[in-house]
């Protein structure tokens, strides 16, 4: 017997069934026309220059090398409460926060013009903090993720000059403060 290759006729191109035309908006097309329409808030708010949620924490230079530790122990400002009225912490209780947290990564604070010898020394997971100039626009030069120093980190940890280098050791910080050589200073432009 021979055998014989049955073909389907036009078995893929047949519609069984109602069919309707496509009725949703192309998503793409949504989101770009959307788009379109947000004002241009950067007109609005004038140059990321002039932002006070970009303006950084100033320093002086470190002119010696020194290392100091510090005990950040924190405050209650007003009674902490629990749901049913209970009080946790009363205004006024001390704690440290190492006791309950630690820290995995180190703040590397720098003046920009000393950002090439931050690169070098920080560790992947440290936050590199500018004590000027526009975190934003470094970080897109250099690749890098890049942080203001915020006045309140200032002056929580007692920093008065840069670079300095803040690591938790146990359950204290250890600050350690670099004075660089002219030569260096400059050399970290991206």
């Amino acid at each position: 017997m021979l055998g014989l290759a049955v073909q389907p006729a036009a078995a893929a191109s047949s519609t069984i069934g109602r069919t309707w035309p496509i009725a949703e908006p192309d998503a793409l097309a949504e989101i770009e026309a959307r788009v379109a329409r947000v004002p241009d808030m950067a007109s609005q708010f004038g140059p990321r220059s002039t932002w006070t949620a970009m303006q950084a924490a100033e320093l002086g230079s470190a002119t010696a090398d020194r290392v100091r530790s510090l005990v950040p122990f924190y405050t209650v400002e007003e009674d902490i409460r629990l749901p049913d009225g209970r009080t946790l912490y009363p205004k006024g209780f001390t704690f440290n926060p190492l006791d309950y947290v630690s820290l995995p990564q180190r703040l590397v604070i720098v003046h920009p013009r000393d950002l090439g010898w931050a690169l070098v020394k920080a560790r992947f997971t440290d936050f590199i903090l500018l004590t000027a100039g526009d975190a934003l626009d470094l970080s897109e030069k250099t690749g890098r993720a890049l942080f203001i120093l915020e006045e309140r980190v200032k002056e929580r940890l007692g920093l008065t000059v840069a670079p300095v280098i803040v690591a938790q050791e146990g359950k204290k910080l250890v600050l350690s403060e670099y004075a660089l050589p002219l030569s260096s200073h400059g050399s970290g432009k991206p």
